[in-house]
């Protein structure tokens, strides 16, 4: 699972069936600057592009949430989908700890 901050969402005209019931959320994946200052952090954009990400869960601009990426992301649903990013949790707290080896 990877972390990002969701920074807008995508309006669509038509949407495949099984996908209703959701949205698309456009996310900025957290950089390691962002992870090292917690949810304190200043939301918005880091170092790596931007993706979209479907979202069932209730994630809104501003969020930081959890997110899979790939094969992963279509596991949920019961017939194949066009999904390659998928919200699998709405972050409340987190703490960063490195090792320092």
């Amino acid at each position: 699972m990877k972390l990002g901050t969701v920074i807008g969402r995508v309006t669509l005209a038509k949407t495949v069936k099984a996908l209703e019931g959701g949205r698309f959320l456009v996310v900025s994946p957290f950089s390691r600057e962002q992870f090292e200052a917690g949810l304190d952090a200043p939301r918005g954009m880091g170092k790596d592009p931007s993706l979209v990400v479907y979202d069932a869960i209730g994630g809104g601009v501003g969020d930081v949430i959890g997110y899979e990426e790939g094969a992963e992301a279509s596991q949920p649903f019961d017939v194949p989908t066009p999904v390659d990013a998928l919200n699998t949790a709405l972050v409340d707290e987190m703490f960063f700890n490195p090792w320092k080896g």
